[in-house]
């Protein structure tokens, strides 16, 4: 089943594109993965990163030394990401895979990262005097040392699940409890499933599914509608 980068992963990219606006950047980097990884408190990265004295503003004063601010002011549109960018982001899936986990978190976009290891992020962090191995070994060690509670802060973010084997009663109860008691009833919480890993893979839809991340991550007119017959695959664009 394929696994899904959590709440917090996926802010991470965001504000990577909207760092790459501020900069003027026609492009999403490697540096701009990092700049939201550092910039995003509480989760796991960053705290890794902090750590290592690696702070939101340290690594922005390296992009601007290194690679200056663009004279074009970027305005709304789409930013396209790098082939290092993305490759980062498929790296951080590996990493997941490899470590056994059921999500993909900060803590494994920023191994990503590391191991892409070629790109801007790496040698800014090679300029704030980390060396990348060890860099590996620390978020290793973080990971490995967490008691059970630390790598949740990327995933405790959807409400408990209500039991379908509890009385009637007590299911009315909790959904009563709810702030969309309407919704919860009539609908699917696609976002909660997806973060349960309950929903089934799909396969053949990368371009729309991509076309419709790209959609989302806009600043404004982030509203995609799916327009089309029933059974064509409306359903499965969402769950991709």
């Amino acid at each position: 089943m394929a696994k899904r980068f959590t709440e917090n992963a996926q802010k991470i990219i965001l504000i990577a594109q909207e760092e790459a606006k501020r900069l003027n950047h026609d492009y999403v980097g490697t540096e701009h993965i990092l700049l939201g990884l550092s910039a995003l408190e509480g989760t796991v990265s960053n705290k890794i990163l902090s750590g290592l004295g690696v702070t939101f503003r340290k690594v922005r004063q390296e992009i601007e030394k290194m690679v200056g601010i663009g004279d074009t002011i970027m305005l709304l549109g789409e930013i396209p990401f790098t082939p290092r960018a993305k490759k980062v982001l498929e790296l951080s899936v590996e990493e997941s895979q490899m470590l056994g986990s059921d999500h993909i978190g900060t803590e494994h976009i920023l191994l990503g990262l590391i191991r892409e290891e070629e790109g801007m992020a790496g040698k800014i962090l090679a300029n704030l005097g980390l060396n990348l191995d060890s860099v590996r070994d620390t978020v290793l060690n973080f990971i490995g040392d967490a008691e059970p509670g630390d790598l949740n802060e990327d995933n405790a973010v959807f409400s408990q699940e209500i039991n379908l084997n509890t009385p009637k009663k007590e299911r009315e109860s909790a959904v009563s409890k709810s702030k969309t008691p309407t919704l919860d009833e009539y609908t699917r919480d696609l976002t909660k499933l997806a973060a349960q890993n309950k929903l089934d893979p799909v396969i053949g839809r990368e371009e729309e599914i991509e076309r419709l991340v790209q959609i989302l991550a806009r600043r404004t007119k982030n509203n995609p509608v799916l327009i089309g017959e029933p059974g064509v695959g409306k359903t499965a664009i969402v769950e991709g």
